[in-house]
């Protein structure tokens, strides 16, 4: 067993400074796909969203997730999608493309797609509806990885899939060729502890909850794949930099500040919220795709306040 008991390789990073390497750390942005009035990919919005994201400090990028409406776009609009967010970054951050499928053979077959486009790495949802065991859920990963040979990013949450990665399950995926990390979002710090406590340093442990980053990597944890960086991704950036120092202190102080948005972010189902607050801020326009529909009117003031607090809204 290898106890982890810091974030060296976030250790005295500033924004701005990361390197496209296979181990992530530090704070991605699970990206929400912007469309226009009429309902078609807004290309854009897209690429100023990157840009914007890039340039705030965000340590990597993740498209075509939940948070980017992936159920909802054709396999033609997924590629373009990752196409559009791979030129736009042009190298500067990882690109984590959203690859998942309940059905294995797809995954391979979306995840080849993803390669070919030039995805650094695949975030691949455990299988959804199916609800494999957990051996199911093992063979699942060890197929796309031995089909693909892109570093993947297990993602375990439970509220969406209906089924949990189990700590040991986590920890035998940790070992295996091709499996560079956790997207955590069960919202179980002590199963989250018990990955962080055994597996090798090699293998990031991302919370995959805004509100939990603080406790994740204090626990040792990488950073954290994160919703509300859609609108503030310095401040999360800076979040997970000042943890990484061990800046307990300021990162307290900083988690605070974003505590409102964390939990406003919520207050329906993701991405309503942070969509309904960046197009407050003027980024996109508030389109979703059925059967994602805006978010209640009534729920805008408590967005506008917690942007507000959060410093990204006058």
């Amino acid at each position: 067993m290898t106890r982890r008991t810091g974030n060296i390789a976030l250790a005295g990073l500033r924004t701005g400074e990361w390197k496209v390497t296979e181990q992530l750390h530090g704070c991605g942005t699970a990206l929400v796909t912007p469309f226009t009035s009429t309902g078609a990919v807004d290309e854009k919005a897209l690429r100023s969203l990157v840009d914007w994201q890039i340039e705030s400090g965000i340590h990597f990028l993740v498209p075509c997730g939940s948070t980017g409406e992936a159920a909802t776009l054709t396999v033609d609009e997924h590629k373009r999608v990752v196409q559009i967010t791979i030129e736009q970054a042009k190298g500067r951050v990882p690109i984590v493309a959203g690859a998942a499928s309940n059905d294995t053979a797809k995954a391979i077959e979306l995840s080849k797609m993803m390669r070919d486009l030039g995805a650094t790495h695949l975030l691949h949802t455990s299988p959804m509806y199916n609800k494999p065991p957990q051996r199911g859920i093992v063979d699942h990963y060890r197929a796309i990885a031995a089909a693909v040979d892109l570093p993947i990013v297990v993602y375990n949450v439970p509220g969406r899939t209906g089924s949990n990665i189990e700590a040991k399950t986590s920890l035998q995926l940790s070992k295996m060729k091709g499996i560079c990390a956790v997207k955590e979002a069960s919202g179980n710090l002590g199963q989250i502890a018990d990955i962080i406590a055994g597996c090798e340093t090699s293998f990031s442990v991302l919370s995959g909850d805004d509100e939990l980053t603080l406790p994740v990597m204090a626990l040792g944890g990488d950073g954290l794949i994160s919703v509300i960086s859609n609108a503030v991704p310095r401040e999360m950036a800076t979040l997970c930099e000042l943890l990484g120092r061990d800046a307990q202190a300021e990162a307290r102080e900083l988690h605070f500040k974003l505590l409102p948005f964390m939990r406003a972010a919520f207050i329906e189902s993701n991405p309503l919220p942070v969509k309904a607050a960046l197009a407050m801020m003027g980024k996109i326009e508030n389109k979703l795709r059925l059967p994602l529909v805006p978010m209640l009117e009534s729920n805008a003031e408590t967005i506008r306040s917690a942007l507000r607090t959060a410093g990204a809204l006058r």
